[in-house]
């Protein structure tokens, strides 16, 4: 049995100015970086045997307080970044409204089926992240893993582990920054004990923009 914890990052810069990152490496802002310590709390009397991070400074600084806590490095993962958004990427929400309206409304409104203009789909997406969860899973058996990624990534999980497809991303509810999802793998399978929580980060939770 693995025991994983699915981490999305802190917030971060773009977040706060409704910009959709993709692959840009967005810092976290003094919000987020309070989310990181904060989050360090809530693996205070867990323990951990490996940390696996998006090799984006959003991801990988978000758990980095409780990379430190642990004495534990951080393997950085480039197959665990955030969906590449091609030419969405460091532009505003309302700049997608207006200029990739097409593009951009299926975003919105079935994002199992959608894609950034010149960039990857969500399917890419859920397909990349997949195979570099399942192989973090099995390998290591027994132990317990954190995984630091980001929103577009946890999503596509939860519905890929919940539903068996991406169907179900659209119902799905937010998953805030910093928040943790507590999963098992045994015998194959993975189970949700719990998903995006957020207690540790004492109603430190940021919203989603309206614009998304």
């Amino acid at each position: 049995m693995t025991d994983i914890y699915l981490v999305r990052h802190g917030q971060s810069e773009t977040n706060v100015v409704d910009i959709f990152a993709g692959h840009l490496d967005s810092p976290l802002c003094e919000t987020g970086k309070k989310q990181a310590e904060l989050l360090k709390n809530y693996f205070k009397n867990i323990k951990i045997d490996k940390i696996y991070s998006s090799d984006l400074s959003r991801a990988y600084n978000t758990i980095l307080p409780t990379a430190k806590e642990h004495g534990l490095e951080i393997i950085k993962r480039k197959e665990l970044r955030e969906i590449y958004a091609g030419e969405w990427e460091g532009a505003t929400f309302d700049l997608l409204i207006g200029k990739y309206e097409k593009d951009y409304s299926l975003w919105r409104t079935d994002v199992s089926k959608a894609f950034c203009t010149g960039g990857e789909s969500v399917p890419e997406l859920a397909e990349r992240i997949k195979n570099e969860f399942d192989e973090i899973a099995k390998t290591n058996d027994g132990k317990a893993v954190v995984i630091a990624t980001h929103a577009t990534p946890v999503r596509a999980l939860i519905s890929l582990i919940q539903t068996g497809g991406l169907d179900g991303m659209q119902s799905l509810g937010w998953v805030p920054n910093a928040s943790v999802s507590h999963i098992i793998y045994e015998n194959g399978k993975f189970d949700f004990l719990t998903v995006a929580e957020t207690d540790h980060l004492e109603g430190l939770t940021t919203n989603l923009s309206k614009k998304v």
